[in-house]
């Protein structure tokens, strides 16, 4: 994912050039940090007061020179328009907040007019094409006949929560002003694997990235991914 991030960006800005980023549902500010570390001056959105400590704590471990370069707003990823004029980011990001929200389409919009034209959106999400991926390979066949025709699904926190379909948010992107420039897969093979899971060692943690990293590339490994990364380009 961060791999793919990182050449979206270096294939469309000059290398160098410091961006301004906007993060929104930036969590504990993990890809926020990365981005900082690289030069960029960013802005995390986020609502959930524990995750918006999380962030500034690990914000406050870092240098006064990336520290001073990110700064965190607590509001709604759907009130973009209250806290930013348009055309203010060079790059947008918005990852594992779809399935949160019940009717994308006025957020969506929302970050498209934020962006500034040529601006890069990156959306991660789950895969409403593959939602019988996880419980078939999981063992539990009436989880997975449940999950044809459908993209609602509980996920592992027990949340009741919603998938998007590729055809769907493609159509969505150009509708907005901001078509669909490229896509990739992402847990195609690890999905199953238990969130407290131990790492492997590092050379099979090595091997582990690289298939994962070939494979949410390439058809048609990448369309039955549990998530998507799309990224669109601000015309």
């Amino acid at each position: 994912m961060a791999r793919q991030l990182e050449e979206q960006i270096s294939g469309r800005f000059p290398v160098g050039q410091r961006l301004r980023v906007l993060d929104v549902g930036m969590g504990q500010g993990t890809q926020a940090l990365r981005l900082a570390r690289a030069g960029h001056q960013v802005t995390g959105l986020e609502r959930d007061t524990t995750m918006i400590s999380a962030a500034r704590a690990a914000l406050a471990g870092e240098p006064e020179g990336i520290r001073e370069r990110v700064r965190i707003i607590e509001g709604d990823g759907r009130d973009t328009g209250v806290h930013f004029v348009p055309g203010s980011f060079d790059v947008v990001l918005c990852h594992g907040v779809l399935m949160y929200v019940e009717e994308p389409d006025p957020l969506l919009a929302g970050l498209a007019r934020v962006l500034a034209p040529g601006g890069l959106l990156s959306l991660l999400v789950r895969n409403g094409d593959a939602l019988a991926m996880r419980p078939g390979l999981s063992g539990d066949w009436a989880g997975a006949l449940a999950a044809f025709g459908t993209t609602a699904y509980r996920n592992r926190l027990g949340l009741d929560v919603r998938a998007d379909r590729l055809a769907t948010l493609t159509a969505t992107l150009a509708g907005i002003g901001a078509p669909l420039y490229a896509w990739y897969g992402v847990r195609v093979f690890t999905d199953t694997a238990p969130d407290d899971a131990e790492l492997p060692d590092p050379e099979t943690l090595e091997s582990l990235l690289a298939a994962e990293e070939r494979a949410g590339r390439t058809e048609p490994y990448r369309g039955v991914a549990a998530l998507l990364h799309l990224c669109g380009v601000r015309g």
